[in-house]
């Protein structure tokens, strides 16, 4: 059972959704308010978040770019922003705070359960595991940069790279294939898990955003109508450790 907390001031919305999510095994929690929102992540647990844009006291957007900025309990929970009229506008500000995904109102809740199913899955499949190796071979290490894959800890030169578990993974797979091209389909296939209507220019946003927080490293480069690949060199065999 996925434990769901729906943020929305809607209040009819809850009753019908809690209802049909329960057929996917998802048990949803509601409030109306970010504060309340906020009392409820301190004290329990929730596997994803329904964020919708339009709130009281702060709009949605806001208070998703405070989660990814706040404490580490909460600042890599999976969330999927509801918008209004699916503004494009909407989407990319949402995709740039750190949202997973989003979903326009109007909306069908089937579509809702197979969007949730697809982060939980991605979330549960990206999970660290135990290495089978000595814990130096978990490292991805390049020049100016390591990848710990025990840890999920990106570092370079100048100490932690804070970055969202999107973000994380979208590095990953860049980085254990140097040189190899990945085109915006290949990116959202791997980090969605499925075919979904989703415009390229989300990568785009996800690839500027993972790009800023990287500086000054040119980590990623884009190859025109092609896609993105990771373009730092290896680290030479007994270069020393980055502090």
């Amino acid at each position: 059972m996925h434990r769901l907390l729906l943020i929305d001031d809607d209040e009819a919305l809850a009753g019908p959704l809690r209802q049909y999510l329960a057929r996917f095994d998802f048990q949803l929690e509601a409030v109306t308010r970010p504060s309340a929102a906020h009392a409820r992540l301190a004290d329990e647990r929730f596997d994803a978040l329904i964020l919708d844009g339009m709130l009281p006291e702060m709009d949605g957007f806001e208070f998703c770019k405070r989660l990814r900025g706040g404490a580490d309990t909460w600042r890599d929970i999976p969330i999927l922003m509801l918008t209004a009229r699916g503004d494009l506008t909407d989407r990319v500000v949402g995709l740039e705070l750190g949202a997973d995904d989003y979903l326009p109102k109007p909306f069908e809740p089937r579509e809702l359960a197979a969007r949730l199913q697809t982060i939980l899955r991605r979330t549960r499949l990206a999970a660290p595991v135990a290495p089978a190796q000595p814990a130096s071979a978990s490292k991805l290490c390049f020049d100016g940069l390591e990848i710990d894959t025990t840890r999920r800890e990106v570092r370079g030169a100048s100490g932690l790279v804070e970055l969202t578990g999107t973000e994380y993974e979208l590095l990953l797979m860049l980085a254990r294939e140097p040189g190899r091209v990945f085109s915006r389909d290949d990116i959202l296939n791997r980090l969605r898990g499925q075919e979904a209507e989703l415009y390229t220019r989300a990568v785009d946003i996800l690839v500027s955003r993972l790009r800023r927080k990287l500086e000054p490293l040119a980590a990623l480069k884009t190859l025109r109508n092609a896609g993105y690949c990771f373009a730092l060199p290896v680290r030479a065999t007994g270069a020393g450790a980055m502090t």
